[in-house]
């Protein structure tokens, strides 16, 4: 490089400098955040500790689930105040609604469909220990399911399955297997049922509960509970914690039951539902510490706790109460 040229450069050099040195000044300096390792782990800043504050943790609505609320009703009286869109208390022995909130609301009830596709299927004198094969067409979509496609199992393993751990294809499979000539015959008796059975806010579109246009109401369901828990070979079955079952390729599988009060309250019947549009459902015939029989329902809970745990405030609250109740 020529010494004229070497010049130019140190002089093009030092205006960069100073240029550089100016907007430094002018910009506010920001420390670049610590990248995190395993080893080291970074020290949260206030307001990231602050945000997660703010954040409600699994372990608070625990708690909040757990913890009854009341409010006070026209007549002053203390009474329940859920955290679900419709509730009921009824009782089968005399008919009377003992307490109720938005009992009569139409609205999805998922999987508490199954509760009707048992008593259609039933009520066509099915040979229980007949086996069947699962088609692709029963898993198809199902979701939730334990069956596998050309499998044979008998019809009683697949009854089993649909009440305990609410499986959608062994729903399916129980009503192409009570002797109807298409789905839709089938869905039309289970409308049919609920016309015998007095359901007035109840409408059926599927087996298994995974149309969200299955709808009925509380009211509805708590008399559909009633009804279904009534036949020994259903409460039977909803009152196991668990069922094992054989395939003709798998020799023992195991499912536990989706109704976790099961086991912990006296429970005569129940059923468990969820999708999207319904929320958390679940619906249970309870034996009274008096051997009085209630039917407690609970529809569009906000999680799968909190629809056990409105269940048990229910269930608790009425105990307190149900000598005079009752009468």
């Amino acid at each position: 490089m020529r010494p004229d040229q070497f010049c130019k450069y140190l002089s093009r050099l030092a205006l960069v400098t100073t240029l550089v040195a100016l907007i430094g000044w002018a910009t506010p300096v920001r420390a670049e955040a610590p990248q995190a390792s395993a080893k080291t782990p970074t020290t949260p800043t206030a307001s990231a500790t602050k945000s997660r504050a703010t954040r409600p943790s699994a372990s608070r609505a625990v708690r909040e689930a757990m913890k009854p609320r009341y409010k006070r009703d026209e007549n002053g009286n203390l009474v329940p105040d859920v955290r679900a869109e419709a509730a009921i208390i009824f009782s089968p022995s005399t008919g009377r609604v003992l307490w109720e909130d938005h009992a009569h609301d139409q609205r999805s009830i998922a999987s508490i469909t199954k509760v009707m596709t048992v008593l259609v299927f039933l009520e066509s004198g099915p040979d229980l220990d007949r086996k069947v094969t699962v088609t692709r067409a029963d898993l198809l979509r199902a979701s939730t399911t334990f069956l596998r496609v050309n499998e044979t199992l008998s019809l009683g393993d697949v009854l089993n399955l649909t009440l305990v751990a609410s499986d959608n294809a062994a729903a399916r499979v129980l009503a192409r297997s009570a002797g109807y000539a298409s789905p839709e015959a089938f869905h039309a008796r289970m409308n049919d049922k609920a016309i015998e059975l007095g359901l007035e806010d109840t409408s059926f579109t599927d087996p298994s509960g995974l149309d969200a246009d299955n709808v009925s109401s509380a009211y509805d369901v708590s008399r559909l509970i009633t009804f279904a828990a009534r036949d020994e070979r259903i409460s039977r079955i909803m009152q196991q914690t668990e069922f094992r079952f054989a395939t003709s390729r798998r020799k023992s599988v195991r499912v536990n039951n989706t109704n976790k009060l099961v086991g912990q309250l006296d429970v005569v019947g129940g059923k468990t539902g969820f999708i999207q549009r319904a929320g958390y459902c679940l619906a249970t015939l309870l034996k009274l510490p008096e051997g009085e029989d209630v039917a407690v329902v609970v529809l569009g809970a906000r999680s799968n706790l909190g629809r056990f745990w409105e269940t048990r405030h229910l269930f608790n609250w009425l105990k307190g109460r149900s000598a005079s109740m009752l009468e």
